[in-house]
C-alpha cells in the first residue's frame, strides 16, 4: 500500500510556501492529500478531519499555518498520528509568530516543528517517519542523501577551481 500524508493548510495563500512539501512527499513515493482546513474559521472540519486520518490510512499529518498558527496544535489534539508542523511566514513577523506559536505545545500533544516556510524538511520528516517501516521509503531517502553528497561534491570543486583563478 502507498504511503499516504495529509498536508492541512490554514489558507490556500500558504500553498506558494508548500508546493516544494508536496513536490518532495512525491518524489518519496508517498501519497499526498491537500487540504485547508482552518483552526479558527472550521474547527469543527479540522477535528473531524484529524480524528479521521488514521482510519484514512494516512501516516502522519503535516500541519502549516501562519500568524497566530493554531492549526497543527489543533490536529494534534484529535489524532495520535505524529504531526509535523510548518510555521508560514506572514506580513507580521516574519514567521516568528507563527513559529512560536506551533513550537510552544502543551506536555502531552506534541508537533514536531520545522522552520519558517520549511516545507521539504517537514516532507523529509514524514518521509523518514514512514520508511521505519516501508523499505522503499527508506531506499529513496538513501538516493536523497546520495544526491545531496555529490552536489555539495560538485560544488565544493567548482569553488576549489575558481579559487584558483583570484
Amino acid at each position: 500500500m502507498t504511503p499516504k500524508v495529509a498536508l492541512i493548510m490554514g489558507s490556500d495563500s500558504d500553498l506558494p510556501a508548500l508546493r516544494p512539501c508536496i513536490q518532495a512527499l512525491k518524489k518519496f513515493g508517498i501519497e499526498v492529500e491537500a487540504r485547508v482546513l482552518s483552526a479558527h474559521r472550521t474547527p469543527d472540519a479540522a477535528a473531524v478531519f484529524a480524528k479521521n486520518a488514521k482510519e484514512r490510512g494516512f501516516s502522519v499529518i503535516i500541519g502549516a499555518a501562519g500568524k497566530a498558527a493554531h492549526l497543527p496544535g489543533v490536529l494534534a489534539a484529535f489524532t495520535t498520528l505524529p504531526v509535523i508542523g510548518i510555521p508560514i511566514k506572514s506580513s507580521t513577523m516574519d514567521g516568528l509568530d507563527s513559529l512560536l506559536s506551533i513550537v510552544q505545545m502543551p506536555k502531552g500533544i506534541p508537533v514536531a516543528t520545522v522552520a519558517i516556510d520549511g516545507g521539504e524538511n517537514a516532507a523529509i520528516l514524514a518521509a523518514q517517519m514512514i520508511a521505519l517501516s516501508n523499505p522503499a521509503v527508506a531506499q529513496k531517502l538513501e538516493e536523497h542523501k546520495l544526491h545531496m553528497l555529490r552536489e555539495v561534491g560538485e560544488k565544493d570543486a567548482r569553488l576549489q577551481e575558481e579559487l584558483k583563478n583570484i
